[in-house]
């Protein structure tokens, strides 16, 4: 039975619409292949339920932002929504009572630290990394993430000698997305040259592409993902815009076929390198779409993961795997893992 005909009889996909085409160019490029094992994430960003796994505790991985819910470049994709469900963390101190009271009530393994951009895309954490030195040395077992902004050489040395595990940037490969979407006065190149300042740490580098990012219609994710494959990243992390978080009328919903061609594309451009799916993307049948391409192109791994993908993922000979945290930490033996598995049919 094929692929299609197989994710047709899943009953959360009875009524979605699928591209033949782009099913069967997936399961061709598995046709010689040892299918790699996925992971699905499901940290406490939002909150989760699904009838095929179960959410994670309270505050388990918790995001938390510098600036609460405040960002002075209110981009039109976003307008700052994203950070509403992060806990506020306005001072170091503020920052410090809420990690420690987490570790010693709930065992917390983990964070990630974010915030609102300045009007140059960048993101004031100068004043937090004595708290993270400290933390590290109080609990070495604590991962930390981090959403970077736009950076140079002397900011990605400061976060890894803070002790950040992991750094997150948003890679944008068109200068009228930047223009337009971001409301930035600052080329592509200097995208690029953040990556290349944290690839040249030590810290685990994943940057995000937004696919869909300019108004809901593929411009620039190509010339993103060139961006990404020059460099040493430990993973890619793909999200999908989500245009409920914008002003009515001005985004389009990307379509998911589009979506799952950029899928392919990215797990051919790196693929001895983790390609995941974030958090962000459209609900409803949309995500469960989504999510079922993201299986069958070969991702390595999903974050709160649609009802359905499980399914998909057992259908087309797929393990798995669940993990309570931000679907860019934990990188270190599974993405050896899932390179030897890729590689051993080579």
């Amino acid at each position: 039975m094929s692929w299609l005909d197989s994710i047709r009889a899943i009953e959360e996909l009875e009524d979605a619409d699928f591209s033949a085409e782009l099913v069967h160019r997936m399961e061709s490029q598995f046709s010689s292949q040892v299918l790699p094992p996925i992971r699905f994430s499901t940290p406490t960003f939002k909150d989760y339920a699904s009838a095929e796994l179960q959410g994670c505790g309270k505050n388990s991985f918790p995001a938390f932002s510098i600036t609460a819910g405040a960002c002075a470049l209110d981009c039109d994709h976003c307008q700052a929504k994203i950070l509403e469900p992060m806990l506020p963390a306005t001072t170091p101190e503020m920052l410090d009572s809420k990690v420690r009271r987490l570790i010693e009530q709930q065992n917390l393994q983990g964070f990630l630290l974010s915030g609102g951009s300045n009007r140059r895309n960048e993101i004031r954490y100068q004043r937090f990394y004595p708290v993270i030195e400290n933390l590290k040395r109080d609990y070495p077992h604590l991962k930390i993430a981090i959403h970077t902004a736009l950076t140079d050489d002397t900011g990605a040395r400061a976060m890894e000698s803070a002790g950040v595990d992991t750094a997150m940037m948003d890679v944008i490969g068109a200068e009228e997305t930047i223009r337009d979407v971001y409301h930035l006065d600052r080329p592509v190149g200097d995208f690029e040259q953040t990556l290349t300042a944290l690839c040249n740490t030590n810290m685990e580098v994943t940057p995000h592409i937004v696919i869909g990012l300019h108004y809901g219609r593929l411009l620039g994710e190509s010339n993103a993902l060139e961006i990404v494959a020059r460099h040493p990243v430990s993973a890619l992390v793909l999200v999908v815009v989500m245009p409920f978080y914008a002003r009515p009328g001005t985004f389009e919903v990307p379509s998911t076929h589009d979506v799952g061609g950029i899928f392919l594309q990215a797990r051919a451009m790196l693929p001895e390198r983790q390609v995941l799916l974030g958090c962000a993307r459209p609900p409803g049948m949309h995500k469960r779409v989504t999510d079922t391409y993201a299986v069958m192109a070969g991702i390595d791994g999903i974050a709160f993961p649609a009802d359905g993908a499980v399914a998909v993922a057992k259908t087309i000979g797929r393990s798995y795997s669940q993990e309570h945290a931000c679907c860019s930490i934990k990188l270190g033996s599974t993405q050896a893992q899932m390179r030897s598995a890729r590689l051993s049919v080579a």
